[in-house]
């Protein structure tokens, strides 16, 4: 049997297979009931033509059975006709009356011609009056009724069995939308919207099962990302203080004991605390679907808070593009986390005396260009994994803030692109939906 992956295909198959089955067992059924009508029929016309046999009976004052037929039955009956016959024998089976000179005793009767008989009883005796119908003359009309009717009823059956098919897919359809439904929430589930659930309303109850289930296993799911999140926030808090304390202490000590090695350890790690609450903020993150943001303007304050890190790496950061607004739908606090995060990373492998370019675009888009090595083709779709380095032996980082970029882009329904170019280099392009303004009011 032909295997389907889709419950829909199945479904439509078995119906066509139900149909096919129906438009040729239906006519026959039909002919045999129509057979069968006809016979009845046929019986009791023959009772009600013995019934009126028996009518035209009578004894005599002798005691012996007169039959007075009227002239209408008598042509009826009669061997020009050539139809119809009667036979009228008493209790010993003698035959009293025939409508045939040379009638055949029952047995023989029975093999030519079908009928029906009666009983009466007349005079104390007790008399059967059988009327048969001769096989070789049956209605014309009805033989050609009887032989056409296949033929036509096979040619309406089919388009109403295509119909009636038609009509099941319309009907599976519209019952399956509450499962499409369904899916299309299911879709929208990911670690930012783990309190979407699956709707139970107009579920079958033969699917509910599943689908409670289903949405059983999300609370469980979303139980374990909140005890996930919050052990990172904590974490994170946790490790501030004893940075501050620590950070506080070195101050105190003398400039020759490497105090400038601790600050930048202390830096680092730090950075790696901001970080993993960055992340932890972004988990908990639920977007407003009406919140815009000036991208110019969120790139702007990104390099004006950053270029004070690239100067003291030896390094320039410029901010290029359109000098417009460039409204797009998101969280300004985000992109700006996203852009930083990009523009960072970018001053600690561009080259030193070297620009790292950040360009904004009205389509939406927004480029950071350094003048660095460049990223391997291998390693363009891991860069952005949590904790994930191309140099484990670099202290610089550890290999969140990429990750932190892709979450920003994931909530927002954005798009991010590397490559490397042509002159060297690597080129992050992040694309966000552009937002719809409002005409302005006419005064």
């Amino acid at each position: 049997m032909f295997r389907f992956k889709s419950l829909t295909s199945r479904i439509v198959f078995l119906h066509i297979v139900a149909v096919a089955v129906a438009a040729i067992f239906l006519p026959l059924l039909l002919l045999w009931l129509l057979n069968s009508e006809i016979n009845q029929l046929h019986r009791e016309a023959m009772r009600d033509q013995a019934a009126d046999l028996g009518q035209n009976l009578s004894v005599d004052a002798a005691g012996k059975v007169q039959l007075n037929l009227p002239d209408s039955l008598r042509g009826l009956y009669s061997d020009a006709y050539g139809r119809y016959r009667y036979d009228i024998y008493d209790a010993d089976d003698h035959l009293l009356f025939s409508s045939h000179r040379e009638a055949p005793r029952l047995p023989a009767l029975a093999n030519r011609i079908s009928g029906a008989s009666v009983t009466r009883l007349l005079g104390g005796q007790t008399l059967r009056i059988l009327v048969a119908e001769d096989l070789s003359h049956r209605d014309v009309i009805i033989d050609d009724i009887v032989s056409n009717f296949f033929r036509r009823v096979g040619w309406i059956t089919i388009p109403i069995l295509l119909i009636l098919l038609a009509t099941d897919i319309l009907i599976f359809r519209r019952a399956v939308i509450p499962l499409l439904r369904a899916s299309e929430e299911a879709r929208s589930i990911g670690p930012a919207r783990t309190d979407i659930r699956l709707p139970t309303e107009g579920i079958p109850s033969e699917i509910l099962p599943l689908v409670t289930a289903v949405n059983q296993a999300f609370d469980r799911l979303e139980e374990g990302f909140h005890v996930q999140r919050q052990f990172t926030a904590d974490a994170a808090h946790q490790l501030r203080t004893p940075l501050a304390i620590l950070r506080t202490r070195i101050e105190t000590l003398d400039a020759a004991k490497g105090t400038r090695e601790l600050h930048a350890d202390i830096e680092s790690m730090s950075r790696i605390v901001s970080q993993l609450l960055e992340i932890a903020e972004l988990d908990t993150l639920v977007l407003d679907p009406g919140e815009t943001a000036d991208l110019r303007a969120v790139c702007a304050e990104v390099v004006g808070s950053i270029a004070p890190y690239a100067l003291a790496q030896q390094k320039d950061i410029a901010l290029r593009g359109t000098d417009r607004p460039v409204h797009v739908r998101g969280n300004a606090e985000m992109l700006q986390r996203a852009i930083f995060n990009l523009a960072e990373n970018a001053i600690k492998y561009t080259a030193e005396r070297t620009s790292v370019d950040v360009e904004v675009h009205d389509n939406g888009s927004v480029q950071v260009r350094d003048c660095g090595p460049g990223i391997a083709p291998a390693e363009q779709g891991l860069i952005f994994q949590r904790f994930w380095r191309s140099d484990r032996q670099r202290t610089d980082g550890a290999g969140l803030g990429l990750s932190i970029v892709r979450g920003v882009v994931d909530d927002h329904d954005a798009t991010v692109r590397v490559e490397n170019l042509p002159s060297g280099g690597a080129q992050f392009t992040l694309r966000f939906r552009l937002a719809r303004q409002e005409p302005a009011a006419s005064a």
